[in-house]
């Protein structure tokens, strides 16, 4: 922190498309969507339109014994477009609640039902699931979430599956943390109620691509071991991996499923917790049977947020905005091709719009730079000042544009990134060797 406000960080005034402002009139593309949540671009007319025309009748009403127009509107096209099975939502306002919500929901149905004993999750390690405690008691990034350590339940983690840090095949990668999961539940089946995993890709880790297959076998051993399974849309949701939503990649159909982050496209807060009947159901019964799902949020299914996630959803339809994705997806690739060969570049990973460069010190040992040496954020800082709104995760470049940007703005966002790689990042390493 001591860092940052030793910096001069831009202070954003206005955007247009995707391009974001600075109070000095400087213009830089939108890289990682304003924290991987704007979709459409920044001030979008029909957006724009949808929340102004919600205020005129009501901008919010509890949602804790009424019910509200838009909400219902709402939870009603979630619905139609998430998987099958998935029939019931509880909104919130943000991805850690929306997994909050989950988790809660998960346990309490197990005690509902009378299976008291089901207490336990099951969680892929370096996972991120949001920052209140019962989301970060379900992640394990260390570097997060090790200093609360006393204050979270405990989670049972397996490795996550990270062909780069893997060593052998990418098949070789997935068996093993499919391998170390039923191990897990051989072990702890009958106390576990859930497992929770990001499908296909762990965002905060480093935009880990999970191998093909691998979502769809952790669906297997949920099943077969008669656990729930939670997926975490909330980064990979909204047509970030070039579908609609991550699981349709693998025809998976999870029990409770976490959205947020693009679900207004980027507008205003909202989440929402979708899930089945069956466990709808289950916290069905009169007041004296205590089956009340207890979990309420004042801005609960608020109509702003709800007015413009309509709106947002109407645009993938009217622009055919997911129809347009594997083209610029394989831009993306195509430039990733070229960066993969560059001094430094240890390693670079795709999934649909999701994307990373990973920077080493060795790219033969896999070797990384210290962390205190912030090689990343000084990258970025040089994309900055190129035009280019970037944010690392540690020594991870992402590339995460807004889903519906131009192919033109794409390919000036990628020359950037992959110019800076060129040129910057050997400056970089050698001021640091001077340093030292």
């Amino acid at each position: 922190m001591s860092g940052w406000l030793g910096s001069e960080p831009a202070v954003i005034d206005s955007a247009e498309g995707f391009y974001l402002f600075d109070t000095q009139g400087r213009r830089y593309i939108d890289g990682v969507s304003s924290l991987w949540c704007n979709v459409h671009g920044h001030r979008v007319r029909e957006i724009d339109e949808a929340i102004c025309d919600q205020l005129g009748k009501v901008a919010h009403s509890t949602l804790l014994g009424l019910g509200q127009t838009r909400s219902i509107e709402l939870a009603e096209r979630l619905v139609e477009i998430t998987p099958e099975g998935l029939g019931k939502v509880f909104y919130s306002d943000n991805g850690s609640t929306s997994v909050e919500i989950a988790v809660k929901m998960a346990y309490q149905y197990f005690q509902n039902i009378g299976e008291g004993g089901r207490t336990r999750f099951v969680a892929l390690s370096n996972a991120y699931h949001g920052d209140t405690v019962g989301s970060v008691s379900v992640g394990g990034m260390k570097i997060f979430h090790g200093i609360f350590k006393y204050l979270l339940f405990k989670t049972l983690f397996v490795p996550e599956p990270h062909p780069y840090r893997f060593d052998g095949g990418a098949a070789q990668c997935a068996e093993y943390s499919l391998s170390k999961m039923r191990d897990m539940l051989d072990e702890f089946g009958g106390e576990v109620a859930a497992v929770i995993v990001e499908p296909l890709v762990q965002g905060a880790a480093g935009i880990i691509v999970h191998p093909a297959g691998f979502l769809r076998d952790v669906r297997a051993l949920t099943r077969e071991y008669g656990v729930l399974l939670i997926v975490d849309e909330v980064a990979t949701g909204f047509g970030r991996t070039s579908k609609m939503f991550a699981c349709e990649h693998e025809e998976v159909g999870p029990d409770i499923m976490c959205l947020a982050k693009g679900i207004t496209g980027g507008y205003l807060p909202l989440a929402a917790t979708l899930t089945t009947r069956d466990i709808f159901d289950a916290f069905l019964g009169t007041a004296a049977e205590h089956k009340t799902f207890y979990h309420g949020h004042t801005y609960t299914g608020n109509a702003l947020g709800c007015a413009a996630a309509i709106a947002s959803l109407r645009l993938f339809e009217e622009n055919r905005v997911i129809e347009s994705l594997p083209e610029k997806a394989g831009l993306i690739r195509e430039s990733f091709g070229e960066i993969a060969g560059l001094p430094f570049v240890g390693d670079v990973r795709q999934c649909g719009m999701m994307g990373a460069i990973e920077i080493v010190m060795d790219k033969a040992t896999k070797e990384s730079f210290a962390y205190e040496e912030a090689v990343g954020a000084k990258l970025c800082s040089a994309m900055r000042k190129r035009g280019a709104m970037m944010r690392p995760l540690g020594d991870v470049i992402v590339v995460m544009p807004p889903v519906a940007v131009d192919t033109d703005t794409l390919r000036d966002l990628l020359k950037i990134v992959g110019d800076s790689i060129k040129e910057d990042l050997p400056k970089i390493v050698r001021s640091i060797k001077v340093q030292r």
